[in-house]
């Protein structure tokens, strides 16, 4: 975690992600149909998880939770849910990860965004937390379910 009162050097602003992280990122990553049938440890999860929870939302909102299903019977509780061509799939997949929107997320406000009342914010302004939050700081972790 980085000081907040610390300014960053104008070496850290400028520094670039290399071309070839850009190009497995964006330019070459594609959706997958099909894995290797082997599970995925659980440390490279937590990994995974501990990235994706430290991307930017307004005001350290926090909204997305995430649900990792590892195994035949939780997956096959998902089931019901999934679109016809997405079944076969999803069953067949290492894990699962259902990210979903937390619509109770400024009751972590106070402990997540400690110096001013956020919670008040969210609490007297429904529309806006559903508006700008949900859309915009939940769902930026769904390209890592792909």
């Amino acid at each position: 975690m980085h000081n907040t009162s610390e300014t960053p050097s104008i070496t850290a602003v400028k520094t670039s992600i290399s071309q070839e992280a850009l190009d497995q990122l964006f330019r070459e990553a594609r959706t997958h149909s099909t894995w290797l049938p082997e599970p995925l440890p659980v440390e490279l999860l937590r990994k995974t998880y501990e990235l994706a929870r430290l991307g930017p939302t307004s005001a350290n909102c926090s909204p997305a939770r995430f649900v990792f299903l590892t195994t035949p019977g939780a997956k096959a509780r998902l089931r019901p849910a999934l679109a016809p061509g997405n079944v076969d799939k999803t069953m067949a997949a290492p894990v699962t990860v259902v990210i979903a929107w937390d619509a109770e997320f400024h009751e972590n406000l106070p402990r997540l965004f400690p110096h001013a009342d956020m919670r008040a914010y969210f609490l007297t302004r429904p529309p806006f937390a559903t508006v700008r939050c949900k859309p915009r700081t939940s769902s930026w972790p769904h390209a890592l379910s792909d």
